[in-house]
């Protein structure tokens, strides 16, 4: 992200601040807007702090550091100049835990005589619903929806504090707002907002301290458990981390390569979101990513725990339960939903509640359902143990199902997807509009059968007829299956190789012909292992050359075809997970030299960045600039770049 906000996260929570720890609820050019987010929706839109009237000046910013450890601190003080030194300094730390957050506000006098301050914190709570807050500024009607704000007081009738309150139809939400000690009052604004105010009297050099506490209760979800402040919060995500990494090792012969693993680690830790599996158990499951994904994504979950699964295979036992329990047993047309298929998208909000988005469960992915398939026969095999497999058997025959019968295997030949109007347009990992196209930059038309997603399905087939064999003793379900994944390589190697470049297209449109662009969809299917030895060494050696390999990693569309943009999306940036996966094939085809160049270049960009990736990286060369240059909206903070630090290490060893 290219603004100054930092992001304190914790399960389903995240809090965007600004360097001085504020919340104004205005949204700065393209940047995600600040906030107090809980299951989709925001529960703080102002937090704002003047001293004596006025906005004070931040001495020490919030810090990466200090945030990636749970709590966020900085130094403010009263606005003067060097002829009038500060009367005060207030010492502000803030963090999160699940549905809450929590401030410890310290004013230091700075006098050697008494000295008055007041303190004065604005506060709202919009509710306002994450797709709300996009960058296409859609509106949604909210016909008969009712804010309302309230002092909470003691027994005393004194002000404790202020709960704002959000009614539409059955849909409530609430955030409440209490301090220690209470304010000596609570204003109105005339905006909606509430003002609490504190007139502190100090004695010379003293120190007063301002504890306050929020809660959010969306609909839906249980009572938060309000920490007592912001150590303890801290505490409790430190030992969160400790428990989320018992038990892990990861070599240390790639120093940097171990880092980049470790802050993996600690992001995915925070990154994780409560998911219920097919017996109501309660679950933990990898999110996406904030500030826009924080919820459970079906190809990101899958994905994460595939490149996890060596080190960490509790994320895989907890992912596919999760899944099962939300995979689509009718067909549902506004959620693009058919028996069998992985659910793509969960959200919580109101918008997705009342149906005016159509994400609550969401089934635009066509490569989900295979990658189910993928990781239940990698975990089976990888552990040994059968238990989930045999569990989840009925869940794995229905997405081999849907395969084979609405995926279009058995009709078309190929998994194939159709532009979803109300939804996705593309539906593979690449699913912003435009992304699947040919090299002049012209979108595929009609139903797309996109390279990537026949790889996931070869495998699929393949390691679903091992389960077959081996788990389920079902030998006649295992040859069918042998064979349709035989068959699938046979003709995936007719259709889509270009024998003029030499390399894969990117899809075939509607009409069968070949959607021409060279881009880097061909490197998993290497790691799928759908392509003869011949081809895969030559897609693997075409995807280091220079218009390919930026020096950070390969970008997704190679360079010098017109469809190339350094700051798309889908079009020319680089994605530390694709490169996951790139680098995973490469080395699976034997490309060792090549997988180790992949992984140099993003452990080299993970070192310019607090040994983090992003979600992706723009796709300038590493010639033209001596660090990776950021793509403007991308997630800091995701599971499958928190993730592919591990897959690099079993590609290439530490």
């Amino acid at each position: 992200m290219t603004d100054r906000r930092q992001l304190l996260v914790r399960g389903g929570t995240f809090a965007a601040l600004g360097a001085g720890g504020d919340i104004s609820g205005v949204r700065v050019g393209g940047a995600a807007p600040d906030g107090l987010f809980v299951r989709d929706a925001r529960h703080l839109s102002r937090w704002q702090l003047t001293v004596d009237g006025a906005v004070p000046e931040v001495l020490a910013p919030v810090s990466d550091a200090d945030a990636d450890a749970g709590v966020a601190r900085c130094v403010l003080v009263p606005r003067g100049g060097r002829l009038e030194p500060p009367s005060c300094t207030l010492f502000r730390e803030q963090a999160v835990t699940d549905g809450t957050f929590v401030e410890s506000l310290r004013v230091t006098c700075n006098r050697a005589v008494p000295t008055a301050v007041r303190l004065a914190l604005t506060v709202d709570a919009d509710f306002a619903d994450q797709f709300e807050l996009r960058a296409d500024h859609r509106t949604y009607s909210k016909t008969g929806a009712v804010r309302s704000r309230k002092v909470i007081s003691g027994e005393d009738e004194e002000p404790r504090g202020v709960e704002f309150a959000y009614r539409r139809r059955e849909w409530r939400s609430r955030t409440t707002v209490t301090a220690s000690p209470p304010p000596d009052a609570v204003e109105e604004t005339g905006t909606g907002a509430r003002r609490l105010v504190w007139s502190l009297d100090l004695d010379a050099h003293d120190t007063a301290e301002v504890a306050l506490r929020v809660a959010a209760h969306p609909y839906g979800a249980p009572e938060p458990r309000v920490p007592a402040g912001p150590a303890e919060a801290a505490a409790q995500q430190a030992s969160a981390l400790a428990e989320f990494t018992s038990g892990v090792v990861i070599p240390g012969g790639w120093p940097e390569l171990t880092a980049a693993c470790e802050r993996g680690l600690a992001d995915l830790a925070i990154l994780q979101v409560p998911a219920s599996g097919p017996g109501g158990e309660a679950l933990s499951v990898p999110a996406a990513g904030v500030p826009w994904f924080l919820t459970l994504l079906g190809r990101d979950a899958l994905l994460t725990s595939l490149f996890a699964l060596p080190y960490l295979p509790r994320l895989a036992a907890a992912t596919l339960p999760a899944l099962a329990a939300t995979q689509a047993t009718e067909a549902t047309e506004g959620a693009v939903a058919q028996p069998g298929k992985i659910v793509h998208e969960v959200r919580h909000g109101e918008l997705a509640h009342f149906g005016q988005v159509p994400f609550g469960r969401y089934y635009g992915s066509v490569d989900a359902t295979p990658l189910f398939l993928v990781l239940l026969g990698a975990y089976t095999e990888l552990t040994g143990d059968t238990t989930l497999a045999r569990r989840l058997e009925p869940h794995a025959r229905a997405a081999v199902g849907w395969i084979l019968d609405h995926g279009g295997l058995t009709s078309r030949g190929y998994l194939v997807y159709r532009a979803d109007e109300g939804g996705l347009a593309n539906q593979n990992w690449k699913d912003s509009p435009g992304a699947i196209c040919s090299a002049d930059g012209s979108p595929a038309t009609g139903p797309v059968m996109a390279a990537g997603a026949q790889g996931y399905a070869y495998d699929a087939l393949g390691r679903t007829a091992w389960l077959a064999r081996t788990v389920w003793d079902d030998t006649v379900y295992a040859d069918l299956l042998t064979q349709a994944a035989a068959d699938l390589r046979d003709r995936f190697q007719r259709d889509f190789w270009m024998p003029s470049k030499g390399f894969c297209a990117l899809a075939l449109d509607g009409d069968g012909h070949q959607v021409d662009a060279l881009a880097s969809d061909a490197g998993h299917l290497l790691w799928s292992g759908l392509l003869d030895k011949e081809y895969g060494e030559a897609v693997g050696r075409r995807l280091l050359e220079p218009d390919f390999f930026s020096g950070w990693g390969v970008r997704t569309l190679a360079a010098e075809q017109p469809a190339y943009h350094p700051l798309s999306y889908h079009r020319g940036s680089v994605w530390p997970h694709d490169n996951a996966l790139i680098a995973l094939g490469l080395a699976r085809y034997g490309l060792h030299d090549e997988a180790r160049a992949v992984a140099r270049g993003l452990v080299a960009a993970a070192s310019t960045g607090g040994d983090r990736l992003p979600e992706v990286l723009a796709g300038y060369g590493r010639e033209s600039h001596p660090e990776p240059v950021p793509y403007p909206h991308a997630c800091v903070r995701e599971s499958r770049s928190a993730a592919a630090p591990l897959a690099l290490l079993s590609a290439v060893g530490g």
